[in-house]
C-alpha cells in the first residue's frame, strides 16, 4: 500500500503520520502522512499552474487521458478492492461492486468531455451576435469519505477532469490507501503531474488553507450535515461553487400493493450494503398495517441469512463497521428504541473484540419518538414502523430536515407515481432498492446538500457560463 501524498507529480513522506487500522481485525495497516498546511499551500500552487496547461488541452486529448485512467482501473480492479476491504471492512465481492460503480463515472465522464457545448442567442438588435460558452470554474478542493472510498472520488475527479479543471484533495484519514492507489493509476494513465494533488492528514488545517485560498474555485464535499455546514460557511468569504452531498434519513415505504418479495429482496440490498454505512441506506421502515406480518416475516427470515464476518471471508455477507463510535452510535440507538418500547426481532448482538462487528438488527413497534426515527443510525439497524394511509406514510416521510434518498414499493402504478411524486427527496428509488449510476442525477433536497453528481448535471457544478456579445 502507498503511504505517501503526492504534490505535483512528487510523492512525499512526513514526520508525523497517521495510522490506519482494518475495522474486521483492529490490526494496523501501515500509515500515511499527517500533512501541514505549508503541504496543502503547494498542492494549490501545484494545481494552479497545472490548470493553464490541462485546461488549454482539446476535449479529446482530457478524454483520452480519462479513458485511460478507466482502464488502468479495471486492470487493477482486484487489487483495488482487496484494499479497500482491508482498511474500510466491507466484503469483498462488494468492494469489486463499489470499483466497477465508481469507474463507470470514469469512463461516462471520459465521453461527457466531449460534449461540452456552447449555445447562440438571437440578437434582438441587428449587428451583433450573442454566444454562450462554458469553461472550467478553476482549481477545485474535493474532500471525500471512509465509507466509498473509491466511488466518492471517481464520482469527483472525474467530471472535474473532464471539464478542465485541476483538483487538490483530502480522503479520509481512515481509508486514504485506496485513494491513493487510484491516483498512482490516474498518473500512470498519463494525466499530468499537478493536475492531481492528494494530502493526508488534519481536516480543519488542510481545508483551511483551501477554504482561505481564492485560487480554490470550487469545493466538493461528501459527508455530515453538520460539517457540510461549517464548509458552507467559510465558502461565503471566497463565494466558491460548492457540491455538497450531506446527511440522509431514508424511508423504506412498503404499501398494501407491493410485491412483498421483491420489497424483501430490495429491502436487504437497501438496507445491509455496506453494513448500513452508506447515505443512501434505509433508515426507516413504514409498511402497511395489511401487509405488516407478511413484510416482517420474511425480511426476518432474509436478514438471518447475512453472515458477518471479516470481509476477506468468502462466506462474510457483512462486514464490519468503521470504529468503536460507529458501533456505540448504533448501540446507542437499539438502546433507546427498546427503553420506549421497540422489539427486537433479531439481532442485536455486538462483538467488538476483535473487530467493530454488530449483528444485523430489526425492530418492531417502533414510534416516531425514538431517536433511530429521526437521525441517521449509519449501521445495521433496521427499525419497522406500521401506517394505515398513503397521506400519513407521505407526511411522516417528509417529516425530516433531510431529502437524500426514499424507497416505495407498489405495484399500483398510480400509487408508485404520487408516492414519487410527493416524496421531498433528490433520489426515488420506486420498486428499486439500488437506484444509483453514472449517468443519473444524485443528490438531495433540504439538508441533504447542494448540486449533484453524476449524469449530464454532474459536469455542471465543475463549469463557469460565460457570455459573448460581438457587436
Amino acid at each position: 500500500m502507498i503511504e505517501k501524498n503526492v504534490v505535483n507529480g512528487q510523492w512525499y513522506e512526513t514526520e508525523q503520520t497517521i495510522p490506519v487500522f482494518n475495522p474486521a481485525t483492529k490490526e494496523l495497516l501501515g500509515h500515511v502522512p499527517s500533512s501541514s498546511a505549508d503541504d496543502a499551500l503547494r498542492a494549490v500552487d501545484a494545481a494552479s499552474d497545472a490548470f493553464v496547461t490541462w485546461s488549454s488541452l482539446t476535449a479529446d486529448a482530457r478524454a483520452d487521458k480519462i479513458d485511460a485512467w478507466y482502464r488502468l482501473i479495471n486492470e487493477h480492479r482486484d487489487e483495488i478492492a482487496d484494499i479497500m476491504t482491508r482498511e474500510q471492512g466491507k466484503p469483498f465481492v462488494e468492494a469489486l461492486g463499489e470499483v466497477d460503480y465508481g469507474n463507470q463515472y470514469v469512463r461516462w465522464y471520459a465521453e461527457e468531455a466531449r460534449r461540452i457545448y456552447g449555445e447562440t442567442i438571437p440578437a434582438s438588435v441587428p449587428g451583433k451576435r450573442l454566444f454562450v460558452e462554458k469553461e472550467p470554474v478553476g482549481v477545485v478542493a474535493a474532500i471525500t469519505p471512509w465509507n466509498f472510498p473509491a466511488a466518492m472520488i471517481t464520482r469527483k475527479l472525474a467530471p472535474a477532469l473532464a471539464a478542465g479543471c485541476t483538483v487538490v484533495l483530502k480522503p479520509s484519514e481512515e481509508t486514504p490507501f485506496t485513494a491513493l492507489r487510484l491516483v498512482e493509476l490516474a498518473e500512470e494513465a498519463g494525466i499530468p503531474a499537478g493536475v492531481i494533488n492528494v494530502l493526508t492528514g488534519d481536516a480543519a488545517t488542510i481545508s483551511g488553507v483551501w477554504q482561505a485560498e481564492r485560487r480554490v474555485r470550487k469545493i466538493t464535499f461528501t459527508g455530515s450535515t453538520a460539517v457540510g455546514k461549517l464548509i458552507m460557511r467559510q465558502a461565503a468569504d471566497t463565494i466558491k461553487k460548492l457540491s455538497l452531498e450531506l446527511g440522509g434519513h431514508a424511508p423504506f415505504i412498503v404499501t398494501e400493493n407491493a410485491d412483498i418479495d421483491k420489497a424483501v429482496t430490495q429491502a436487504i440490498r437497501s438496507k445491509f450494503r455496506n453494513g448500513g454505512q452508506a447515505c443512501v441506506a434505509t433508515n426507516r421502515f413504514y409498511v402497511q398495517a395489511s401487509v405488516l406480518d407478511a413484510f416482517t416475516e420474511k425480511f426476518v427470515a432474509e436478514v438471518n441469512k447475512l453472515k458477518v464476518g471479516n470481509g476477506l471471508d468468502a462466506d462474510s455477507t457483512i462486514g464490519p463497521l468503521i470504529n468503536a463510535k460507529a458501533v456505540e452510535k448504533v448501540k446507542a440507538h437499539i438502546d433507546d428504541a427498546v427503553a420506549k418500547g421497540a422489539t427486537i426481532l433479531t439481532g442485536g448482538t455486538i462483538d467488538d473484540s476483535v473487530g467493530y462487528f454488530v449483528t444485523p438488527t430489526v425492530l418492531a413497534n417502533v414510534t416516531e419518538d425514538m431517536i433511530c426515527m429521526q437521525e441517521e443510525t449509519f449501521g445495521p439497524l433496521a427499525p419497522i414502523s406500521v401506517f394505515e394511509t398513503l397521506a400519513e406514510v407521505i407526511e411522516r416521510a417528509n417529516n425530516t430536515p433531510y431529502g437524500l434518498a426514499a424507497y416505495a414499493f407498489s405495484e399500483r402504478i398510480d400509487e408508485a407515481l404520487l408516492l414519487g411524486k410527493k416524496l421531498e427527496y433528490g433520489i426515488v428509488g420506486l420498486n428499486d432498492g439500488a437506484p444509483s449510476a453514472a449517468q443519473a442525477p444524485f443528490g438531495g433536497y433540504k439538508e441533504s446538500g447542494l448540486g449533484r453528481e453524476g449524469g449530464v448535471y454532474g459536469i455542471e457544478d465543475y463549469l463557469e457560463v460565460k457570455y459573448l456579445s460581438l457587436g
